[in-house]
């Protein structure tokens, strides 16, 4: 997750790693699979997966997928549907629709902050999602 908005092919180094890994069912279930796609730019296959869910963790990965794909009142649109969701307020100082806002305003320059903020927000709700699958 190098870039705020994918404008190349996902890696085909990270596409192999992940596909190892979801091709295991005891290791991922439908939300870590698709933030795994998400995570090495397979934006296509993250979406196929996260709009199959339909609960408010498969609407955060649908809204951080069309964020990255730089849809950016898709994001907002999911992020509605996404609510209150328990991993927002383990992020400090986030809000999702500003984060689309400043996103949109600035990717093409790729301010670190907001990489490192994207991946902060991409690994809370990873763990989160893995704590969950393990109950």
């Amino acid at each position: 997750m190098e870039s705020l908005v994918v404008s190349a092919p996902a890696p085909q180094e990270g596409v192999s790693i992940v596909e190892s890994i979801v091709d295991n069912p005891l290791v991922t279930g439908t939300h870590l699979a698709a933030a795994l796609w998400l995570y090495v730019d397979d934006l296509g296959r993250s979406h196929a997966l996260s709009q199959g869910v339909e609960d408010s963790t498969g609407s955060y990965w649908h809204g951080i997928m069309h964020r990255r794909e730089g849809d950016f009142s898709n994001s907002h649109y999911w992020f509605n549907k996404v609510a209150a969701h328990p991993a927002i307020d383990l992020i400090n100082d986030y809000d999702p629709h500003g984060f689309i806002d400043e996103v949109e305003r600035c990717h093409q320059s790729q301010p670190q902050d907001l990489v490192a903020r994207q991946r902060r927000e991409w690994q809370t709700l990873f763990e989160w999602c893995a704590r969950e699958e393990d109950h």
